[in-house]
């Protein structure tokens, strides 16, 4: 009761903290915003729609066939948000799942979807783990033990920016592998929206992101480097795909296209890490990183 004899007011309720996004300088930190993470994403996100829930989704909302550059500038800010935003990450998850609420409709299985069902929304997140591991081994070098444990404990904690509860995801390495293989075994097909995303014929508009000189020359020359780009896209995104992901999908890859793979491979290990830091990493990584460094500095200084 209040001193007036009127009941008081209820509690306000304790605002949850916001989930805390992967620590600078774990290897996530370090894996995402380095360019050959962008080599990486095609594969992710093919074996994402390879789900026929999430499949029918993209079919049905997505604009990734009339703004594929506008959509992929889009996802990538959002993910470099997760990792490199800062307080920012979690209001960037809170407002992707607000942009989801309102897909849903019926999968090519004929069955209800809702894209914030659990099952759904965290194979969605989960396909970066094995992506990364797998592409690291091509275009870096592969995980140490601990490492690998510490990318899959770092990618829980973007699941989280992400809304993800714990229950929804398994919890460890161990967990993880058993439900990966039933999402496969059970799951995965070679939907509509993997089938255009592989396609090396579709008339995909020319890039309109960039500086204007760039953009206008692309455009110039799209009728003759639209075919080239499609092939490479869709070599790069089944090449480096895990293989048991890509034969549950009935993906071909032939041991001539895996030799290929490994000499671009080479090359690409052996020219990015020499590159200047404004040509390695992407800008918000390049920021984040300076920001270490400033941050770094100044607690040196104040010892």
């Amino acid at each position: 009761m209040t001193g007036t004899g009127r009941p008081a007011p209820p509690a306000a309720r304790p605002r949850t903290a916001d989930p805390v996004p992967p620590p600078v300088g774990g290897v996530l930190w370090t894996v995402a915003g380095d360019v050959r993470a962008l080599l990486m994403l095609p594969a992710a996100l093919t074996m994402q729609v390879a789900h026929p829930a999430i499949g029918a989704g993209v079919d049905a909302h997505s604009v990734f066939r009339t703004d594929p550059w506008g959509r992929g500038e889009r996802s990538l800010r959002s993910l470099q948000l997760w990792i490199y935003g800062g307080e920012a990450a979690a209001e960037e998850g809170r407002r992707l799942r607000t942009l989801h609420r309102e897909i849903q409709g019926t999968d090519a299985r004929g069955r209800r979807y809702h894209a914030l069902t659990p099952a759904y929304y965290a194979w969605v997140h989960a396909t970066g783990y094995p992506v990364y591991r797998h592409g690291l081994r091509y275009l870096a070098r592969p995980l140490t033990g601990a490492q690998d444990r510490a990318l899959y404990a770092e990618w829980l904690r973007v699941g989280r920016v992400l809304g993800i509860h714990d229950r929804d995801m398994p919890q460890s390495i161990e967990e993880f592998w058993p439900y990966y293989r039933r999402v496969l075994a059970e799951e995965l097909e070679a939907t509509v929206v993997v089938r255009e995303l592989l396609a090396t014929d579709l008339p995909v508009p020319a890039p309109d992101r960039g500086p204007l000189p760039v953009r206008l020359v692309l455009k110039a020359l799209w009728p003759v480097l639209r075919g080239p780009f499609l092939r490479v896209r869709a070599f790069l995104t089944v090449g480096l795909m895990p293989p048991d992901a890509r034969e549950a999908i009935g993906l071909d890859w032939t041991d001539a296209q895996e030799r290929r793979l490994r000499r671009l491979a080479r090359v690409v290990r052996t020219v990015v890490p020499v590159l200047p830091e404004r040509l390695r990493y992407l800008p918000m990584a390049r920021e984040a990183r300076r920001a270490a460094r400033l941050s770094g500095a100044a607690a040196r200084s104040g010892r």
